[in-house]
């Protein structure tokens, strides 16, 4: 490998490693939020699941994996799990 292809390839791999930090941030903020709907579904007797906002979200997520050149089965997956770690936290919450 060329010193130029190996400084090219940790320049990519810097990028990645941004992005990857990026990433936590934004699911760090986005279960802050989560936590507060598991709170007022517990203050209010409400399930910790809701298949019709989860099936809307999909459907939405898809459609932006779609406009974003991703795999929208990818997406989906990826959102899946997101949904059963907030469920997961809200039947903690209301626990």
């Amino acid at each position: 490998m060329t010193d130029t292809t190996q400084a090219e390839l940790e320049e990519i791999r810097a990028s990645i490693d941004n992005i990857d930090a990026a990433l936590i941030h934004v699911l760090a903020e986005r279960f802050k939020y989560t936590k507060r709907v598991g709170r007022l579904k517990a203050e209010h007797d409400l399930p910790p699941s809701d298949p019709a906002r989860e099936e809307r979200q999909i459907a939405r997520l898809r459609t932006l994996a779609l406009d974003a050149d991703l795999d929208p089965a990818f997406a989906e997956k990826f959102l899946n799990f997101i949904i059963a770690e907030v469920i997961r936290h809200h039947e903690n919450i209301r626990g």
